[in-house]
């Protein structure tokens, strides 16, 4: 909750801190976490003035108390005026970091449309309120997602000590729940990144490619310097003080510079072809070290380990697509050159070699696993890959999952946490279609849900309608008498009450959210529904 300024005030004199100052002052202010890093995004991106006395970087205790009342309270009464008084602000999870709602194993891969962990902790765990009145699910459950993504629910459900099954169209996607619910051997995946990470180090090290992009950094950096001074140049930007022409005349300039670099390097930068994905959307050497890394993996024994290192490598491959930082989800046109950045406000260039991610992303892996680790318990979970209006859940858990099987068989599903696809919003496998050109999976498209290939009219949400209503009918008979179903979706449209009625149950309740954080989907006021069936 933001605190009023009477219970912190400001000193006219003695109004300049440090960055530590500041962040110590801000998170008793916010009643949160705020770091020196988050600060010093503050004063980089000209949110608040930049100050210095005797070398020090300083900033205005006034300057950050008017950042934050504009931004967060004039936010939430803003998002109330637009969306409704009936907004649940409790379950904006505002006080939380990106840290705690990224937390351990979450981060294993960026993946369109999923939502918070902590939301999913809200309803499966104990904790009651004057939204939430009642404990729906005990430790020892078994908790059902029909639309599993890349298994926030089945994570969540492992650290509140409950059995999960998931079920994803996508097989990717379900590569990706299982490698986050996998009991990892440390030991084993640390020495197996080792050994990858330096057999990558000594191709790209030794080739031209090196070379070049050490010397295009060092160009770069001395011509943002002079051209794009940071923090100034962000604040001045913010203010309307330059020609809108300005930043791309200065890209003009700087391009003599790099393709005097390419010819002096020798470097190719485009591949023979374009007509696959991982064609058009790589530079050449970035291509030859991503199947470089591919062949190692293949070469690993151990499935298990072998899966984490596929998603490791999606993950770095992603990052190293030929693309602006600003269009990194929405691929436009490959880049191929150094470009003006919206982004970070200066000349940014694409990626020619992928070492510094794959080496960034093992490590951050194996630091999440640790961190999973502590918190999870002995309980099992798994995504089954197929399409949740016809797949025959037992049978396939026996194949898949025997004890799990015969918890199922035994208990019955207790209930379901979800969020299904939107109407006409994204197309689940396009978003990963480098990796199912890379490691070669079967693509499912055509059984998705709701697509934005069939876009959003009358025949798109009742075959939608339809669908969820179908996917609910099927697993009905694996649920147990008192269940619990919970829906997390937008439903712009208003097509949950008659899906309800045609899955044979009743809405009970409806909790409204605010959705602070879309990921790569803008910041405008945006609300979503929780749906709880019966």
């Amino acid at each position: 909750m933001l605190r009023s300024d009477n219970q912190i005030p400001l000193k006219k004199s003695g109004d300049l801190i440090t960055i530590g100052q500041a962040s110590t002052w801000a998170s008793q202010y916010l009643n949160k976490k705020v770091t020196s890093s988050n600060i010093s995004y503050l004063i980089q991106y000209g949110r608040v003035g930049k100050h210095s006395k005797a070398g020090t970087t300083l900033v205005s205790k006034k300057e950050l108390t008017n950042y934050y009342i504009d931004f967060l309270k004039k936010r939430k009464n803003d998002w109330k005026a637009k969306l409704g008084n009936d907004l649940n602000w409790n379950l904006s999870f505002d006080s939380l970091r990106e840290k705690d709602t990224t937390k351990h194993v979450h981060r294993f891969h960026p993946y369109k449309g999923k939502f918070v962990p902590q939301l999913a902790e809200y309803f499966l765990n104990s904790f009651t309120d004057e939204f939430k009145r009642e404990v729906f699910f005990q430790p020892g459950d078994i908790i059902l997602d029909p639309f599993c993504g890349s298994g926030t629910t089945l994570v969540q459900a492992n650290e509140l000590g409950m059995h999960a099954v998931g079920v994803d169209v996508s097989a990717f996607n379900a590569l990706i729940a299982n490698v986050k619910v996998t009991k990892h051997d440390i030991n084993k995946l640390r020495s197996e990144f080792s050994k990858i990470e330096s057999l990558l180090r000594e191709k790209t090290y030794t080739s031209s490619s090196a070379e070049f992009e050490k010397e295009l950094l060092a160009e770069l950096n001395i011509f943002n310097k002079i051209n794009f001074p940071s923090p100034d140049f962000k604040k001045k930007l913010r203010k309307g003080e330059f020609e809108k022409t300005y930043p791309f005349t200065k890209e003009s300039e700087f391009l003599p510079t790099y393709y005097k670099l390419i010819k002096k390097h020798h470097i190719k930068v485009k591949q023979a072809r374009e007509d696959r994905f991982m064609d058009k959307w790589f530079l050449k050497p970035v291509r030859d070290e991503i199947e470089f890394l591919l062949a190692q993996i293949k070469k690993v024994d151990d499935e298990k380990i072998k899966k984490i290192l596929e998603v490791v490598l999606s993950r770095t491959v992603r990052s190293c697509r030929a693309t602006t930082h600003a269009d990194l989800a929405t691929l436009k046109e490959p880049v191929t050159k150094p470009y003006y950045c919206k982004k970070h406000s200066k000349i940014c260039k694409p990626l020619f070699s992928v070492y510094s991610m794959w080496k960034r992303y093992s490590e951050d892996t194996l630091t999440r696993i640790q961190d999973f680790n502590v918190l999870s318990s002995e309980t099992r979970q798994i995504c089954l890959q197929g399409d949740s209006r016809s797949i025959n859940l037992s049978s396939c858990l026996r194949k898949r999952d025997k004890l799990l099987f015969e918890l199922v068989n035994r208990k019955g599903i207790k209930g379901i946490f979800t969020s299904p696809p939107y109407v006409g919003l994204i197309d689940y496998h396009e978003q990963h279609a480098y990796a199912y050109d890379l490691f070669g999976y079967k693509r499912n498209d055509q059984l998705e849900i709701g697509p934005l290939s069939q876009g959003q009219g009358a025949t798109a949400r009742s075959t939608y309608s339809s669908s969820i209503a179908t996917v609910l009918r099927n697993y009905r008979k694996y649920l147990t008498k008192d269940f619990n179903v919970f829906i997390v979706a937008n439903d712009k449209y208003n097509l949950y009450p008659s899906i309800a009625k045609l899955a044979n149950m009743e809405i009970v309740n409806i909790y409204k959210r605010p959705v602070l954080n879309r990921t790569e989907r803008g910041k405008a006021a945006y609300s979503e529904f929780i749906f709880h069936l019966k």
